[in-house]
């Protein structure tokens, strides 16, 4: 069996656009995505998505709703991603690990070649963002 990784995904919004992240490292390098990583243990999906920003991007996160878990069979793991609606607190957004970000509106989230598991919460992210 495969062994699963939990994840969490922050889908930042300001104004009617998502914030997305292009990937600088490891075997999905230049995959886009949305911010997020590991959920350690004892820490809930929002304590995570909160310290995963801050270290990633510097920026204070707001968790906000909860979107949709993706479940996806990558070749080596089983990945379980739980996707959340997050808001700016502070903060600029900088980029320590990706290498490149992009904000996208509902119109251009086509526009970016997004990884497996990402391109799959897209179609419920551009239903809530066209509400």
């Amino acid at each position: 069996m495969m062994k699963t990784i939990q994840v969490v995904a922050a889908m930042i919004c300001r104004g009617n656009k998502v914030f997305a992240v292009q990937r600088g490292y490891g075997d999905f390098k230049d995959g886009w995505e949305f911010p997020g990583g590991k959920i350690e243990p004892l820490e809930t999906p929002e304590q995570a998505l909160v310290r995963e920003i801050q270290e990633e991007l510097q920026t204070e996160i707001h968790v906000e709703n909860y979107i949709d878990t993706i479940e996806y069979d990558y070749p080596s793991f089983h990945l379980s991603m739980q996707c959340y609606w997050c808001s700016i607190v502070s903060g600029k957004l900088t980029l320590l690990e990706a290498e490149d970000a992009r904000w996208l509106s509902a119109d251009e989230l086509d526009s970016v070649d997004w990884l497996p598991a990402d391109r799959i919460v897209i179609q419920k992210i551009k239903e809530q963002m066209k509400k």
